[in-house]
């Protein structure tokens, strides 16, 4: 009768279980794409079977029809770029691992027979179930549970670093462009005065030297123009790659230059505690933190009695069938669970102060990144209100006296070099203007990408007020 019992609640445990053994296809994805939406305005998709990847291809041609935005390439980023895709799935583990987590262990079932001389054999069956893995499903819930919400801050975050360097690549391509631009127009100027120079060496107005000196200057414009262009070839590259673009589709067209610098500037106040606010690396250490908390109640509680099997045994005897229950149980006589538990304290204590470390290295970067963004702001403007006027004067003035022959051709041909290497400077002072103002933004929006090798992992601080790096303002 036992035995009937047994199998029945077996049954019944089954199929209790049943309704949670699968993995919800979403798995979490309708929270990551609020989540990205509400911190940057991003759209993303998950896509999982080739209907939804020939609507992604449609889509991308469809952006890269005319020339391409900042946000058309960082759209088509967000939809066609594979390791993007790739990291998706975590969420899909993430979320098995709950459902693992919630599910009993399977029954174990026995049987075996013995054989006499003359007589019948003798067979005897039996089944057991872990007993006490019922007891700790809910605290293996909660462990998944808060590795499955560290993984949506995660897959957010790889979302959002993936568009801060979209758009610092294209920032930079649109930088190389306008370079090439420049270089382009003064090989064209170096090359109409060589023209002019050679001329008049021939009518013997200007001597030798001062032809070879236009020379010069012609075959150095040259040679920056070709490395210009080979630099703009790389900035292309590093945009295809981003973009998950080959083929045909990488014959798109760069939209215009880089913009100037905006009279209205970002809200500079309070950066560090806003960037703390939204930290994704922080949100992910807390999760650890609960996790690794979590997981030391679990060690804590099936450190003496991991295991307890209950079950019952049949065996076949001359006048019918013998029932009987069976238990089993570890005796903890050598291992009594001292170093899980350890190890458990251990890695608790590990989260903690990791945490404490990101929250004064996203300080810190939220202060670099302020005086980065303040400092290349003033550069740029400087620049473009001073000396860009002031070396296009020089170099009028300096024409306007070498055809007076008040000064030699080594004096305009300076001023000409120096003029060009101020519109250089100025273009790589705009794209460091974009590019500061791109990772505050990024920071602002919850992510640090560059951490300086160190891992983003994390803990609670031990303290929440003004006096804990990871609280107050």
């Amino acid at each position: 009768m036992s035995s009937v019992y047994m199998r029945s609640a077996l049954i019944m445990v089954a199929l209790a279980l049943a309704g949670c053994a699968s993995v919800p296809r979403d798995a979490g994805f309708s929270d990551v794409r609020q989540d990205v939406s509400e911190r940057a305005g991003y759209e993303i998709n998950w896509y999982r079977g080739a209907p939804e990847e020939a609507k992604v291809g449609a889509a991308v041609d469809s952006l890269l029809r005319d020339e391409l935005t900042i946000d058309e390439a960082v759209q088509i980023a967000l939809l066609n770029n594979r390791r993007l895709q790739a990291v998706y799935e975590d969420l899909g583990v993430a979320q098995a691992d709950v459902v693992q987590a919630g599910l009993l262990r399977n029954p174990i079932f026995g049987g075996g027979m013995a054989f006499s001389a003359g007589e019948q054999p003798e067979l005897a069956v039996s089944a057991a179930v872990d007993f006490l893995g019922i007891f700790y499903i809910p605290l293996r819930k909660r462990v998944a549970e808060s590795r499955f919400e560290a993984a949506k801050s995660r897959v957010a975050g790889a979302v959002l670093e993936l568009a801060a360097q979209v758009q610092a690549a294209f920032y930079e391509a649109q930088a190389r462009a306008q370079l090439l631009e420049m270089r382009q127009q003064v090989a064209l100027a170096t090359e109409a005065a060589f023209d002019a120079s050679q001329r008049l060496r021939e009518a013997g107005n200007i001597r030798l030297l001062d032809l070879h000196s236009e020379q010069a200057l012609y075959e150095q414009a040259r040679l920056d123009l070709l490395l210009a262009e080979e630099a703009l070839t790389q900035s292309r590259e590093q945009l295809n790659r981003l973009m998950g673009l080959w083929g045909s589709d990488t014959v798109w067209q760069l939209n215009g230059r880089l913009p100037a610098v905006p009279e209205v500037e970002l809200v500079l106040d309070d950066v560090e505690s806003r960037a703390i606010a939204n930290s994704l690396d922080l949100a992910v250490a807390r999760q650890e933190i609960e996790t690794y908390g979590r997981l030391l109640g679990l060690t804590r509680a099936s450190s003496l009695v991991p295991d307890l099997e209950i079950g019952g045994s049949a065996e076949r005897e001359e006048n019918g069938w013998k029932v009987g229950p069976e238990l089993a149980v570890p005796i903890p006589l050598f291992d009594q669970g001292q170093a899980r538990v350890a190890t458990a304290r251990a890695e608790l204590r590990r989260r903690q102060e990791q945490y404490v470390a990101l929250a004064v290295e996203v300080r810190a970067a939220a202060r670099e990144v302020r005086q980065r963004l303040i400092t290349s702001r003033r550069t740029a403007l400087h620049y473009q209100n001073v000396i860009l006027p002031l070396r296009a004067r020089i170099t009028e003035e300096a024409q306007h006296q070498y055809n007076a022959m008040q000064i030699g051709v080594f004096q305009l041909l300076q001023a000409r070099q120096q003029e060009i290497e101020a519109g250089q400077r100025y273009i790589e002072a705009l794209g460091a203007y974009w590019r500061a103002r791109t990772d505050l933004e990024v920071l602002l929006q919850g992510r640090m990408a560059d951490l300086g090798g160190i891992q983003p992992v994390s803990t609670e601080p031990r303290s929440t007020g003004a006096d804990s790096p990871a609280g107050g303002h």
